[in-house]
């Protein structure tokens, strides 16, 4: 089964488990997003939407935020002793697939629970010997 979704001004076929490289979109790793804007729903019997398919989404999780390559923006007057440089790095998320729903589904998956870092224990022969001292 794929789809056919809309976003970022752009048209991506999808189906599950893809990685997607698309325009950034709000959300942190981790996190299940999800895409309302389905043009075709395809498989077995494929559907077209009229713009969209009614009640069907595109669940993904958010695997990366990220920016793009630096490119870089030139302009030079030749003989006025004029120029301009600009960079620009467009920022980007990288999204996994999760699933394809239909009828008003909800996404079956949740996000995964934040990691909780441990923090680090303080090195005990440094303490030692300052007490020693």
């Amino acid at each position: 089964m794929f789809a056919v979704i809309k976003t970022g001004g752009k048209q991506y076929r999808v189906a599950a488990d893809d990685l997607l490289k698309v325009e950034k979109i709000k959300g942190e790793v981790g996190e299940i997003v999800q895409f309302g804007e389905v043009l075709v729903v395809g498989g077995d019997s494929p559907t077209l939407g009229a713009p969209t398919v009614a009640g069907a989404s595109v669940a993904a999780e958010v695997v990366e935020q990220g920016r793009g390559p630096k490119v870089i923006a030139f302009k030079k007057r030749r003989r006025k002793n004029s120029r301009r440089k600009r960079g620009h790095r467009q920022e980007f998320t990288l999204v996994r697939v999760t699933e394809i729903l239909t009828d008003g589904a909800k996404p079956s998956k949740t996000a995964r629970p934040k990691r909780e870092r441990k923090p680090k224990p303080a090195a005990e022969g440094a303490g030692d010997e300052a007490a020693a001292s």
